[in-house]
């Protein structure tokens, strides 16, 4: 039932990994056309994962959580922050498509805090849902994470 979802973490977390290199090299290494694949995947594939999370995930932890109150509310802060993700997904993926066609970065500091607070979200989220949601829901937990792995024991969070 619930197995996929490894994948769709997977795949955030990646898109995570990919931020922050483009963080990492802000302002003058920045390579324009990894900003360029980043603008045109990142909002997609997050809506793919949310989608999956939210149809397939999030109902099969209603059935076992459905019962507490405080699982409802746990869905509907889930669902906001996949509201929150997205819209801040389409700013970065606009940002990135003026610099990956050559656009100067005009302020990386401001840059790179927007990518930052975007990944240490998104890798929070993945963690909570993995540790909380996952196992009641019926799923198969992610294996356990390295240390400096993302999202595992070390890792900026």
């Amino acid at each position: 039932m619930c197995k996929g979802s490894n994948a769709h973490f997977w795949i955030k977390l990646d898109l995570c990994t990919a931020l922050e290199a483009i963080a990492d090299s802000l302002p003058s290494l920045v390579d324009r056309a990894q900003c360029l694949w980043m603008a045109e995947t990142l909002l997609p594939a997050l809506q793919m994962a949310h989608a999956f999370e939210e149809d397939v995930v999030y109902p099969a932890f209603c059935k076992e959580a459905a019962f507490r109150v405080e699982g409802q509310r746990t869905l509907a802060r889930l669902r906001v922050e996949h509201v929150e993700d997205e819209a801040l997904a389409e700013e970065i993926s606009e940002r990135l498509f003026f610099i990956g066609h050559g656009a100067g970065v005009e302020n990386p500091e401001a840059l790179g805090f927007m990518l930052r607070t975007f990944f240490r979200s998104v890798r929070r989220h993945v963690a909570f849902e993995r540790e909380h949601v996952l196992p009641l829901a019926g799923g198969w937990p992610m294996p356990n994470l390295q240390p400096g792995q993302p999202g595992g024991p070390g890792s900026e969070q």
